[in-house]
């Protein structure tokens, strides 16, 4: 059991080859009768890279040498009704072992190759037509797979740790939001003590939704849901309307933010695995300038009923005495 030696190029400097790692150690999986002595010869026979080779005998070798220790990837020498390397490769797997593994056999690598991917393999090599090379890069590129694949797992891992925190946050900022509307509408609603009293971290949302057209709310809703996406823009024109609205039916302030959390849990419960942290941004934007349109309607109205519109005279004209 060997590898082609002939096709193998010169040695040649390690820092021609960027994308290859400068040392990789590796663990050699085989028999008694087929000691690793001639893939040790190989590797050294090619100065690409540094491969230090150990080697465990047998079965369970490999396994406690694999349990102990950390290793770059694994050869696996298949030999059947000696060493089967589909079957320990996939007991492997199943015991939650990650390293990369490569196995290696005399036959060839169209009828090998789709069980050992099946098994959780990264490569099968025929020995009998590779080259040293070849196997180094077979290994490398492995390798390379495996620490990619790590990486993606904590970087995923991360952004969904991420995005919890977010959720948690906006959760957490709904709750405060709704308790401060909830003691300011107690304080300033004079009907506030009528009304069924509720825990300090709701808000009667739908006393106050059950008093606006439906048609109303589901408006404010798709509003926010625009005003997320597009920002305010041309919305202008429209958050001034639906502001005049609910200052024509009496709606207040709290009453107003109270309408808009409401739109808001909604937006948020929504997201799933989403980011929540411009939704609650733009949505911050949005109240604000909500409350602002009504403020100035509200000013507007109680300007007009201290300030009446007075009727003057023409120029020109005075008034006939009494």
């Amino acid at each position: 059991m060997g590898l082609n030696l002939r096709e193998t190029p010169a040695k040649r400097p390690a820092t021609r080859y960027g994308t290859l790692p400068p040392r990789m150690r590796v663990l050699y999986i085989t028999t008694y009768h087929r000691t690793g002595g001639w893939l040790a010869e190989a590797f050294a026979t090619d100065s690409a890279v540094e491969v230090l080779l150990e080697e465990a005998v047998g079965l369970r070798a490999g396994m406690s040498r694999l349990r102990d220790e950390a290793f770059d990837a694994v050869l696996v020498s298949h030999e059947p009704g000696e060493l089967d390397a589909l079957e320990l490769l996939e007991g492997l797997r199943a015991g939650g072992s990650e390293e990369p593994f490569i196995i290696l056999g005399h036959q060839s690598e169209q009828e090998l190759a789709p069980l050992c991917y099946e098994v959780g393999g990264d490569a099968f090599v025929c020995v009998d037509t590779c080259t040293t090379r070849s196997l180094i890069w077979t290994v490398a590129r492995a390798v390379e797979r495996h620490h990619l694949q790590q990486e993606n797992r904590r970087l995923g891992q991360a952004e969904q740790h991420r995005l919890r925190l977010e959720h948690d946050e906006a959760q957490r900022l709904l709750t405060e939001q709704r308790t401060m509307t909830s003691r300011l509408a107690d304080r300033y609603d004079p009907d506030a003590g009528r009304r069924d009293k509720v825990n300090a971290s709701e808000v009667p949302e739908n006393q106050v939704l059950s008093l606006l057209p439906e048609k109303l709310v589901d408006h404010y809703r798709e509003l926010l849901r625009t005003y997320v996406i597009m920002g305010s823009g041309n919305l202008v024109d429209e958050m001034a309307a639906v502001a005049e609205l609910l200052a024509s039916v009496g709606v207040t302030a709290t009453e107003a933010m109270q309408l808009h959390l409401h739109a808001l849990s909604d937006l948020v419960r929504g997201l799933g695995s989403r980011s929540a942290r411009h939704v609650m941004t733009r949505a911050d934007l949005l109240v604000l300038e909500l409350v602002m349109h009504l403020t100035e309607g509200y000013r507007q109205r109680w300007h007009q009923r201290c300030c009446p519109a007075v009727q003057l005279l023409l120029p020109g004209f005075v008034g006939s005495g009494a």
